[in-house]
């Protein structure tokens, strides 16, 4: 045994011992199982306890505090053409890299002329493509899951993130985004990793001044579709 692992044992072992807890005390570890069994919810704010069109009218304000640009799409093509024209305000190439997600698979890509890779990326594209799962509207939260359909790589490499959300897929509040993952992939099997994003990456660590782009996308372009 290692010389952290002695020192974490001690830890816990004195922790214990303050409790009162035993070796095996079956009571709390019911407690413990029932715990995670009901996923209980913590306090939601008011600001989450809004009507549908006040949750998507806050689900933009805080992104868009947060340094993001939202486009409200009502059609798959609205989607493909304001993609495509942030990709020109910020003079990047009309060139995206995207996993194999289905949703994004079916957008009308070539009447924008866009041109598509596929697959994850290795910091030689500018842009990339990515659909989120769930929204959390209370503080503008993007769900984004690792897989081949969404790599993880395009959500922190390239230059500029788009990200395509469903209206359908905001909901009010993070205990309501996690719901929607236990319901898709079920209990205990959520996938790898599960990135929760609100804006594009900056940074203040240098004398206080904000630097976009330390460890991450400079832009955050978000597009709700429907």
């Amino acid at each position: 045994m290692s010389r952290a692992e002695q020192q974490r044992n001690a830890i816990l072992s004195s922790v214990k011992a303050a409790l009162g807890a035993g070796p095996d005390d079956a009571v709390r570890r019911s407690a413990v199982e029932q715990r995670l069994t009901r996923h209980p919810r913590g306090t939601i704010p008011a600001r989450a306890r809004q009507d549908e069109t006040a949750l998507l009218d806050l689900f933009q304000t805080m992104l868009e505090g947060q340094g993001a640009k939202v486009t409200r799409a009502a059609a798959p093509g609205d989607a493909v053409r304001a993609i495509a024209e942030d990709l020109r305000a910020h003079g990047l190439p009309p060139c995206l890299r995207l996993g194999d997600d289905a949703l994004l698979r079916s957008l009308p890509f070539g009447a924008a002329a866009l041109q598509l890779r596929f697959g994850a990326t290795h910091g030689d594209d500018r842009a990339g493509l990515s659909r989120a799962i769930a929204a959390a509207a209370e503080t503008g939260t993007l769900f984004l899951v690792s897989g081949a359909d969404n790599p993880t790589s395009l959500a922190f490499l390239p230059e500029s993130h788009t990200v395509v959300v469903r209206r359908a897929d905001i909901v009010p509040c993070y205990e309501d985004a996690f719901d929607r993952l236990r319901a898709i992939y079920g209990e205990g099997s959520l996938p790898r990793s599960v990135n929760l994003i609100s804006g594009p990456s900056r940074t203040a660590d240098i004398e206080q001044t904000i630097v976009r782009g330390a460890h991450g996308p400079k832009w955050l372009h978000v597009v709700v579709l429907g």
